[in-house]
């Protein structure tokens, strides 16, 4: 007499609208899974019947005494009953005695393990257990079977919308680098108009200046030649001659130090605009920088301390243009983290920005895709970072750094409240952000990572400690 401790627990096969609803997380638990379990105890003619009744059942699992001891396939059920005398060897005995013979390496995943985990893992086996199927641990005492098939079919599915999903993101970074370029295009073409009345302005004030200091001479002469004159005297005080004598000079130079600072922000803007160059030149990092922070200016006005601690940098070969963005994006993401605590009481929302020039002769970087945190004092004594790009090589530059390892150094810091761990592996993804909607595109950072190592084979590193503040080090080769 069959024992009926054995367990039949279907579950229907998943379809496509089930597939479609699968996404790059999903688990093992969301397939199909096969719960036909069958006490060692129990007659094989019990297997036999499970896979007449289930066409689609990939095998059972077999327990002993309750608890989990195997399973056998399909596959392996129906090769050693098609034996000679199988059937009587094994259908009219007690199922352990199959399971001595047709027993196989079991390949057991926890129920949350990812679908493309499981498959890779799965493809890995011999050839032999290549279609075996997968036992899947639903709960410590509970196990199932997946269809190994089934489990291949999901996993394309995923690979499928992996791969929709890239194209589109990447339709989306070509659309947000056109609109970067055209924005450039159009800045550059405003700068270029209001540089020719600026220029006409800012180089007429020193003939203007000249010429109010002549008519002021010539004033001075008539009034010495005519002496007293009641009428006069009536007309300087109604204009308030003294005051428009003191006046005129002041308002002179204030338009001389407006039209130097609108030169200034042309110029900025020019350079900013400088997008889509072809070719490296030379240029002053501490002009970029200054640029940036001048059209950031309006930003910056409402109660940030900006501290730029300058070291003597030589020229460097770069695309200007596109460290300007990279400079911006980094200060635009510190401002919007100090602004989260600005409004703490006693509380002084810093910017520090500092440059030099660094050697790495010694072999001080480790390149490691793993962004760790960093304390200012373990540079100055170790110099180990933390870098998340490729080592580039370069030439040697002449001059005091006449080394294969001189490196330009940028680092861009905020008092802020720093950037937790978890994210901080993830920061530099594209279109990752923390920030709402409509508030953060996810690319900034992104950008600025490709700007600086594919553009310019750099190294950007991230330093932060959650309550401390967050640093950004550009490292730039001297080529």
């Amino acid at each position: 007499m069959l024992n009926t401790s054995c367990v039949e627990r279907p579950v229907p096969p998943i379809s496509e609208a089930d597939l479609g609803q699968l996404c790059l997380d999903s688990t093992l638990q969301e397939l199909s899974l096969y719960d036909f379990q069958v006490e060692a105890t129990d007659w094989g003619m019990r297997i036999s019947q499970m896979l007449e009744a289930n066409p689609l059942l990939p095998g059972v699992i077999v327990t002993h005494q309750g608890e989990f001891a195997g399973m056998i396939s399909r596959r392996r059920f129906l090769e050693f009953i098609s034996r000679p005398f199988g059937r009587e060897l094994f259908l009219k005995r007690p199922v352990r005695a199959l399971y001595r013979f047709a027993e196989t390496e079991s390949l057991i995943f926890p129920s949350n393990t990812l679908i493309v985990d499981a498959a890779r893992k799965s493809l890995l086996r011999s050839k032999e257990l290549l279609y075996e199927p997968i036992v899947v641990q639903v709960s410590p005492q509970t196990y199932s079977l997946l269809d190994v098939h089934e489990l291949l079919v999901a996993q394309s599915n995923i690979h499928e919308l992996a791969t929709k999903l890239l194209r589109q993101q990447t339709q989306s970074q070509l659309i947000q680098t056109e609109k970067l370029a055209s924005l450039g295009q159009m800045v550059a073409g405003v700068a270029h108009e209001v540089r020719n009345p600026v220029t006409c302005i800012s180089g007429n004030l020193g003939f203007l200046s000249n010429y109010s200091k002549d008519i002021m001479e010539l004033l001075s002469a008539y009034e010495h030649i005519v002496g007293d004159s009641e009428k006069i005297d009536q007309l300087k005080k109604h204009i308030e001659f003294d005051f428009l004598q003191e006046d005129w000079v002041e308002i002179l130079k204030s338009m001389k130090v407006s039209s130097q600072r609108l030169t200034e922000l042309v110029t900025s803007l020019h350079t900013f605009s400088h997008m889509d160059e072809a070719h490296l030149k030379q240029a002053n990092i501490h002009e970029c920088i200054d640029s940036t922070l001048l059209i950031m200016k309006n930003r910056l006005k409402y109660g940030f301390n900006v501290v730029k601690n300058y070291g003597d940098l030589p020229l460097v070969k770069c695309y200007s243009g596109q460290l300007s963005q990279v400079f911006m994006n980094i200060v635009s993401n510190a401002i919007d983290a100090l602004e989260e605590v600005k409004a703490e009481k006693d509380f002084m929302p810093a910017i520090t920005i500092e440059t030099e020039v660094i050697d790495t002769s010694d072999g001080d970087f480790v390149n490691s895709e793993l962004i760790q945190n960093y304390v200012r004092g373990d540079r100055q004594n170790s110099k180990q970072l933390s870098c998340t790009s490729q080592n580039a090589d370069f030439s040697p530059e002449a001059g005091e750094k006449n080394q294969n390892n001189a490196w330009i150094a940028i680092r861009i810091a905020d008092n802020g409240p720093g950037i937790p761990p978890e994210i901080q592996r993830r920061i530099f993804e594209t279109f990752f952000t923390t920030k709402p909607a409509g508030k953060g595109t996810g690319l900034g950072l992104a950008i600025t990572h490709q700007i600086v190592t594919e553009k310019h084979k750099g190294k950007l590193n991230l330093h932060s400690t959650p309550g401390t503040g967050t640093e950004f080090e550009i490292l730039l080769p001297l080529i």
